[in-house]
């Protein structure tokens, strides 16, 4: 009796692995162009300076890039007459019924497709679904092997984009960041690049005082104002942004930290912990926000406005399935909170996503101020331009500058003629030395630069303007930054309005 019962049982562990098993890729489904292939078609766009998109890719193409990747394939829809989706994402607090049935029409439309190609009629829905179906962002994740589905999709009125989400451009000469995932302190920081508070002991950095922040600060300090952070996270060993967030001269105001990203696939995938694994959030958050605290550290610029980090990328580059549908859904957490007035991206990648899209134009649509890093490589490729989402429409794209009379990018920094602002980041004379921010660990800050931290110094900044008027239109603070920017109102074709004058922004005056 006893071994008919451990028989049963493992029957039973048996049958439930079976229907845990990742969705087979057909194997009668023919690669027509290897990865070579794929990345020397993206490399030419980027080589031109543009920003990869695969709605001009071929059939052939993309067909064997979704083969070649996780086979999930990225779908955006819409129903008829609608002829600005950018303007109607995010007008709704969920999509209406012809939005869904729409869905469920293309949903169909792949399930027989794969069914045909695998030979499987036991094969259902959700064995092709990597991630929960969306009913407030008319966009889709879902595994596609078949390239008459692809086809079809493709020839559809009601499709917007056909994409393969988890497709990877091996890169890193463009890709790399500056401050990357080092959250190391720094402990030879010239006395030079920081002033020391008598008040708080706070750590003031040298290129504050270019952008006149610290005379800013006897205005407007950002009080109430929200700002979201959609990076890397925010690490859970450096107190400044846990348990000394309301600290010193930065009292009374709060933190709050989200995940939106998952590591694994499929039945085995799991939400990581909001805990920054990578350093690069923390730092993000603590230019933007850090406290004026007692402990020594480097201080924010918004110093006590109140921050959200979301944990949406696993480092800088916008790059798997997991985590363009994290920064998607990280996008729609920052647009459905009433006290989030700015979004910071520090992220980004040169081919663009339809997911990430759509989930800029639902934050956008929600009134939020999109700041992204126009980008970030080795000093021998920042000629690549203004990347994604930093080129988008609905975004501010925001580089880094040396200090220095005229404008030079800094030595890993983007420039071109998507760029709105600048920041000065790095000394003229030295790459090495830059601004601070915080480390991962210890009371010690950083050295830290480049368009990431030029975009995060922005964040800042615009929140001290909104918290002299929490009423003010998202408009209205675009163009006092802009009026009080030192190229205003001769625009740069590389460097936009330039560098901000932080006290003039606060007063609405000019530079």
């Amino acid at each position: 009796m006893k071994n008919v019962i451990l028989f049963f049982f493992a029957f039973i562990f048996l049958i439930a692995c079976s229907k845990e098993v990742e969705p087979e890729k057909a194997e009668a489904q023919i690669v027509q162009h290897d990865k070579g292939d794929i990345d020397a078609f993206i490399n030419k766009s980027i080589q031109s300076g543009q920003i990869f998109d695969w709605s001009t890719a071929s059939l052939p193409i993309l067909h064997s890039a979704v083969l070649l990747s996780d086979s999930i394939v990225a779908i955006g829809y819409q129903i008829e007459n609608v002829e600005n989706i950018s303007e109607s994402i995010g007008i709704s607090d969920r999509l209406e019924d012809r939005w869904l049935e729409v869905r469920d029409d293309i949903l169909n439309l792949v399930l027989d497709g794969e069914r045909r190609v695998r030979g499987s009629d036991q094969l259902e829905l959700k064995d092709l679904l990597p991630f929960e179906l969306d009913d407030v962002i008319p966009t889709l994740a879902v595994q596609i092997t078949n390239i008459e589905t692809l086809e079809m999709l493709k020839n559809r009125g009601d499709i917007r984009y056909v994409e393969p989400m988890g497709y990877e451009l091996k890169r890193e000469d463009l890709l790399k960041s500056s401050s990357g995932c080092d959250g190391s302190p720094d402990y030879g920081i010239n006395s030079a690049d920081y002033t020391n508070t008598n008040s708080y002991n706070a750590k003031i950095p040298w290129n504050f005082y270019n952008h006149n922040i610290p005379s800013a600060w006897n205005i407007s300090t950002g009080d109430n104002i929200g700002i979201c952070i959609i990076d890397s996270g925010a690490s859970d060993s450096q107190d400044n942004l846990g348990s000394q967030f309301s600290s010193g001269n930065s009292p009374s105001r709060t933190i709050r930290k989200y995940s939106t990203h998952y590591s694994g696939s499929w039945w085995w995938k799991s939400l990581d912990s909001p805990h920054d694994q990578c350093g690069h959030g923390t730092s993000m958050a603590g230019l933007a926000g850090a406290p004026w605290s007692t402990d020594g550290n480097a201080v924010g610029v918004a110093y006590r406005s109140n921050l959200i980090t979301v944990r949406a990328v696993a480092d800088v580059i916008i790059s798997s399935s997991n985590e363009k549908n994290g920064v998607k859904n990280a996008l729609k957490l920052a647009g459905n909170r009433s006290d989030v007035k700015i979004v910071s991206m520090s992220i980004g990648n040169v081919i663009s996503s339809g997911t990430v899209k759509d989930g800029i134009y639902y934050a956008y649509n929600r009134g939020k101020l999109l700041l992204a890093a126009a980008g970030t490589s080795t000093t021998f490729t920042n000629w690549a331009g203004v990347i994604f989402p930093a080129s988008m429409n609905e975004t501010v794209a925001v580089t880094g500058v040396k200090a220095q009379g005229s404008y030079s990018r800094c030595n890993t920094c983007h420039s071109g003629s998507k760029v709105d602002f600048t920041i000065q980041m790095q000394r003229s004379y030295d790459s090495g030395r830059n601004s601070l921010g915080l480390a991962t660990y210890s009371n010690q800050p950083k050295y830290i630069s480049g368009s990431s931290c030029a975009t995060a110094t922005t964040a800042g900044i615009a929140a001290l303007v909104w918290a002299t008027n929490p009423g003010m239109s998202r408009s209205t603070v675009i163009n006092r930054l802009k009026v009080a920017s030192d190229l205003y109102p001769n625009r740069s074709s590389n460097y936009g309005w330039g560098n901000i004058n932080a006290e003039a922004a606060v007063l609405g005056t000019s530079y």
